[in-house]
């Protein structure tokens, strides 16, 4: 039987036929997907043909309702037919970045240097947060700046330029870098607030250097796990200083008395 172009039929484990659709471009073999009957599988084929050979085809005139593609494969055959790159990622190359399409209208943008990267790891949302499966665990992308899980933006990091999509690197700057620790400014003076959270958020302490509040959040969580708290507190790691510098701080930095003298609850 004479099968139309592109279409390879398969099996399910229940013995159901499906489609699969596929194209060869550039001598490179794209998968198109898997599809109920030969005919939309057909359609891929001549659709994913007419974007590789046709410029009109851009990014932003894809529908879902018009296109048997998936908006992901769409965005892929795109850039491979501007740029010449295969990626089995949404990405999409611009001049000296590149756009990674987690949603068509709020692509995200990133430097050149983070592409390998991206093109071998997709982006996932989950509750807000954006995460790539690395090594078996859900990363959250931000990790990647430095910036600690569950940082708030305008607090914690702040997009310079306003865009919450530009993710390159010069338009993200670091403002509280460590665990339990804020930047805050009193009387045009920036001082740092040390909280650890048990039942709700306790001060430590107020300090005039960063390094030492993120010390005594150190010694604070320290002393809580000593007095009996059944609770895991990240720890802060310090690296400009050796452990010998850490130490001296540690030993003489004050923490409040409410931290000193709290009772675990029984």
């Amino acid at each position: 039987m004479t099968r139309l172009p592109g279409v390879y039929p398969a099996k399910k484990k229940n013995g159901e036929t499906y489609y699969r659709s596929s194209i060869t471009y550039k001598n490179k073999h794209i998968s198109l997907g898997s599809f109920p009957q030969e005919t939309s599988a057909h359609q891929a084929y001549q659709l994913a043909n007419a974007i590789l050979t046709t410029p009109s085809y851009q990014i932003n005139s894809y529908s879902p309702k018009e296109h048997v593609l998936s908006f992901h494969k769409w965005v892929i055959l795109i850039n491979f037919r501007d740029n010449g790159i295969y990626f089995k990622t949404p990405i999409y190359i611009r001049h000296r970045f590149f756009e990674y399409y987690l949603e068509q209208k709020t692509p995200l943008k990133f430097a050149v240097d983070d592409l390998f990267y991206y093109a071998n790891h997709q982006i996932m949302k989950r509750g807000g947060h954006l995460f790539v499966a690395d090594f078996g665990m859900q990363v959250n992308i931000l990790s990647r700046y430095g910036i600690k899980n569950f940082a708030v933006p305008g607090r914690d990091f702040l997009f310079m330029n306003g865009d919450d999509t530009d993710y390159r690197y010069e338009n993200i700057a670091i403002i509280n870098k460590y665990h339990g620790v804020q930047q805050v400014t009193q009387k045009g003076v920036s001082i740092y607030v040390s909280k650890i959270h048990i039942n709700g958020d306790y001060i430590i302490g107020r300090y005039s250097c960063e390094d030492e509040a993120a010390i005594a959040y150190n010694k604070a969580a320290d002393l809580l796990v000593e007095k009996g708290l059944t609770k895991e507190f990240p720890r802060n790691f310090i690296n400009k200083l050796n452990q010998e510098e850490y130490n001296e701080i540690y030993s003489k930095i004050k923490v409040s008395k409410r931290i000193k003298n709290f009772n675990p609850p029984l």
